[in-house]
């Protein structure tokens, strides 16, 4: 099972800075151009789904590195539902308001934990008939892992610890900074 820390943080080291995740960022947008060329036109967007809260800030820096013709949904998942640990079942909490069927979706998610929830996403999405489904995950947190998840685009491979900065958070702290940052406990 998933989980967060229990303790007040003490302290924090950056992991990857400003520039390492703008190039990151950039290096997935032209994938993603290469990838989507002749899938997608002005008529037959990609539809871009951010995964709300984490994503949002890795998503519009990601949109703006796209040269494809595109349109932006979010969706927003809870495994957690105000607690540290996840519950094992996750929740639709908000649904995407773009049509899924038969469209080419990029699911944009900040951090592929121990995948319960990315999982899920998928498979609830793919049941909308889609054309496709691809991921981008700023960060693949491997080492939590609980069975095996694709991910498609990846900015980073993290060696491990909590992670925080760029979208992530830690109960509601710490989304706001530029860089990624590994808490201490």
């Amino acid at each position: 099972m998933c989980q967060a820390p229990l303790k007040e943080p003490t302290g924090m080291d950056l992991v990857y800075g400003p520039e390492e995740i703008a190039r990151a960022v950039s290096r997935i947008g032209a994938r993603i151009d290469t990838d989507f060329a002749g899938l997608v036109s002005q008529r037959d967007r990609l539809l871009v789904l951010g995964v709300l809260n984490g994503a949002f800030v890795f998503m519009a820096d990601l949109i703006r590195s796209i040269t494809l013709p595109l349109e932006v949904d979010f969706i927003r998942v809870s495994s957690y539902e105000d607690r540290t640990d996840s519950s094992q079942e996750v929740v639709l909490l908000k649904a995407p308001e773009r049509p899924v069927e038969g469209r080419h979706v990029l699911v944009v998610e900040d951090i592929a934990d121990c995948g319960l929830t990315l999982r899920w996403l998928l498979g609830y999405l793919a049941s909308k008939a889609p054309a496709s489904i691809r991921t981008a995950v700023l960060v693949d947190k491997r080492e939590r892992r609980e069975s095996p998840l694709s991910l498609d685009y990846t900015g980073f491979v993290s060696g491990g610890g909590f992670l925080v900065g760029y979208g992530l958070d830690y109960a509601r702290n710490y989304r706001g900074l530029a860089g990624i940052y590994s808490l201490h406990f």
